[in-house]
């Protein structure tokens, strides 16, 4: 946000409960803009302002602002006709986002392309309100704002926050209410078969973001700021269904290289009207505290060689990315059973630099772990080391991984799977279709072309190595900037001191976040009880497997060797569930493999007697009753599936079979590991695909 409050020429006319009129100092000099606001002293610091602004139409100024958001959307690969939702908050940013993508849709040629619903709504744009429910008067702001963005002809529709587990505390409210956010915009889209959404942070929230990482000790890749563009992968299993992937929404930033100052200034040309959040001068969160920080030294020199250092860091980014992107392709082998193998020899760690090293190793770890967590401090030099150490003789856990030699590579090779002391790595998510139906491909191949269209564009802006700065990380990103004459010395300084401030502020806050992370740390749910699988039904396992299940009740001679009625004339025969294991309650539960599964197959592989299955209770009294003619059977075709289950399990790696699903009944007896074909019965229909919440390397991004 600006900073301070920013008001146009005049404040709403209309009295209503949460309309203030404001009082407005106007500048002498002929550009209106900032003016600065006077809060009366009446006015509750928990009410939001409607800003009303009286319309200027420059028609140079405006054509100039539109003509330079028409290249960025395009540099994202997007077309007038493509399916676009916006964020919408109401402020001057999203305002001015609007009325730029409404033009952009409608202008010129376009118009005649996209046209209108007989509504009277811009076809392909859906505005989404979040009303997080925080406020007094928030659900009265989000119609005002739903009115006004439907003046400019965009679809509108308010999506409000269920705070399930209550509302987020004062000192991470404003964390917490993105995390919302995000989601509530993710099931939006998904609703509307959206796949893109674009959102409107602007330069002065990457100059915010750069001093907020500054003070984090965070490196070059993290000052870089926001992506131009970048895929959000939702974390509801329930939004797509099996077998298609889970492609997210594609966020597009095309405001980035727009300031504050500059939509203010097309909200006034324009006519806009938007509404200023008074939290965002409480300086308890410290994005707010940075921007009036930052307000203080409004000098062209300071913003200009800050933006300097920004965009700097963003050309590195650009480059350590393709470097990794390029390591991806080349060293790593994705095996469906979860786990990766890194080949050491094409990797040649020893000729790759420590940052595009480290960054490598972490989209690994991320992707095995499928957990989105950065990797810093004395676990990345260790795993620097390790990688760096060829042959590799030893193993290492690390970001709830656990990394070792592959099996006969003589240490040329490093396999990576999921450790088992991994917290959550047992989660398993029952699925529950929100779509009916088969989305459209049309819709999956659009996402697809967008993609693609805006590689072809970033790719020509990834610098080569020679232009490429702060690859040594031993130097600050700052301090090298200042030898480099990217910034002088009086911004070094003012760079310094924002950052020794914020560092103070976060400081006095450490106790505070002790214990916000005491309450909400991540508890390991390895042992708990599993959910309940019931026939049917499908489940998210570790956020890699898409499971299904079904039980026959009768199995015929033509579905296959492994039937129990194969040899038995043809006949078709009746199969009870509690014969198969599974139960009168006809459920199953999900959980990772253990050592004592495979102990289990190779018992079963032997062919044991049907006296001793009934002594070690895998089957019962009444079963034995009930399979009597079929009894030699059944063992023949348990025996026939057990052996050929450990012959695929001699494939997999000891220590990757840890992280494979079985299915047991409540009892705890093994059903089926269906990743290697195993099932106690034919009656069973398991079905196990890998598909990982996350692609590996994040999805694409952009930081142009």
């Amino acid at each position: 946000m600006a900073r301070g409050l920013i008001l146009t020429t005049q404040a709403r006319a209309t009295t209503t409960s949460f309309t203030t009129r404001l009082s407005v100092s106007k500048p002498k000099c002929k550009n209106p803009l900032p003016y600065r606001l006077h809060l009366p002293s009446r006015v509750s610091s928990t009410r939001f302002f409607c800003c009303k602004c009286s319309v200027s139409q420059d028609p140079i100024v405006i054509t100039e602002y539109k003509q330079s958001f028409s290249q960025r959307m395009a540099m994202a690969g997007l077309k007038p006709h493509h399916r676009i939702a916006i964020g919408v908050s109401g402020g001057p940013d999203s305002m001015a986002l609007c009325f730029l993508t409404a033009g952009w849709k409608t202008d010129g040629a376009n118009a005649n392309a996209v046209g209108k619903s007989d509504d009277g709504f811009i076809n392909g744009i859906l505005g989404v309100i979040v009303d997080h429910g925080l406020r007094e008067g928030s659900n009265e702001e989000a119609h005002i704002v739903s009115s006004r963005v439907t003046e400019m002809g965009i679809r509108c529709e308010i999506a409000k926050c269920s705070w399930l587990d209550g509302k987020p505390k004062q000192g991470h409210l404003l964390e917490e209410a993105r995390e919302k956010r995000y989601e509530v915009f993710q099931n939006v889209c998904t609703k509307h078969q959206i796949e893109v959404l674009l959102i409107a942070h602007h330069a002065d929230d990457q100059a915010e973001l750069f001093i907020l990482r500054l003070s984090r000790n965070s490196g070059v890749l993290g000052l870089a700021g926001m992506a131009f563009t970048s895929q959000m992968f939702s974390k509801s299993t329930h939004l797509y269904r099996e077998g298609s992937k889970n492609k997210g929404i594609l966020i597009v930033r095309p405001l980035l290289h727009f300031s504050k100052e500059i939509l203010y200034k097309i909200c006034q040309e324009s006519g806009q009207d938007w509404v200023e959040d008074p939290t965002n001068q409480n300086t308890v969160y410290a994005r707010n505290r940075i921007r009036m920080s930052l307000g203080n030294l409004s000098s062209y020199t300071f913003q200009s060689e800050l933006q300097g250092v920004i965009s700097a860091c963003r050309r590195t980014r650009a480059y350590v990315d393709q470097i990794c992107n390029n390591l991806i392709n080349q060293a790593v082998t994705i095996i469906d059973h979860g786990y990766a193998i890194v080949d050491l020899e094409i990797l040649n760690p020893s000729k790759v630099t420590d940052i595009c090293l480290s960054k490598f190793v972490a989209l690994i770890l991320q992707y095995v772990s499928q957990r989105n967590r950065p990797i810093r401090g004395s676990t990345s030099k260790l795993l620097l080391h390790y990688i760096r150490t060829v042959p590799c003789k030893t193993s290492f856990t690390a970001a709830g991984c656990y990394l070792c030699p592959a099996p006969r590579s003589r240490g040329t090779k490093i396999l990576v799977c999921c450790s088992v002391d991994c917290p959550l790595n047992s989660k398993m998510e029952l699925i529950y279709p929100f779509l009916n139906g088969e989305q459209k491909q049309y819709f999956r191949n659009e996402l697809e072309q967008i993609i693609a269209d805006g590689k072809s564009y970033s790719n020509h802006f990834v610098p080569d190595a020679s232009d490429v700065h702060f690859l040594d990380a031993s130097e600050s990103v700052i301090s090298e900037a200042k030898t480099l004459n990217i910034i002088s010395e009086s911004t070094y300084r003012d760079i310094l001191l924002l950052k020794r401030d914020e560092i103070k502020h976060f400081k006095l806050k450490a106790e505070d976040k002790v214990d916000y992370k005491s309450k909400n740390k991540v508890e390991s749910i390895i042992a708990s009880p599993s959910e309940l699988l019931q026939p049917g039904k499908a489940c998210y396992f570790m956020n890699r497997f898409w499971i299904t299940w079904k039980l026959s009740n009768h199995v015929s001679a033509g579905e296959g060797t492994e039937n129990c009625v194969a040899d038995l004339g043809g006949e078709t025969q009746e199969c009870h569930s509690c014969s198969c294991g599974i139960g009168h309650d006809k459920v199953a539960e999900v959980r990772r493999m253990s050592e004592s599964d495979w102990l289990y197959l190779a018992k079963l592989s032997k062919c044991p007697s049907l006296d001793n299955l009934q002594q070690k209770k895998v089957l019962s009294s009444s079963t034995m009753e009930q399979i009597s003619e079929k009894r030699s059977l059944h063992l023949e075709n348990l025996e026939l599936s057990a052996q050929k289950a450990l012959e695929v399990l001699k494939s997999i790696p000891v220590a990757a079979r840890r992280s494979l699903p079985v299915l047991v009944n409540h009892q705890g007896l093994l059903l089926s590991i269906p990743s290697i074909g195993f099932k106690h019965c034919p009656c069973l229909t398991v079905s196990c695909e890998f598909k990982p919440l996350v692609p590996l390397g994040g999805g694409h991004s952009s930081f142009m």
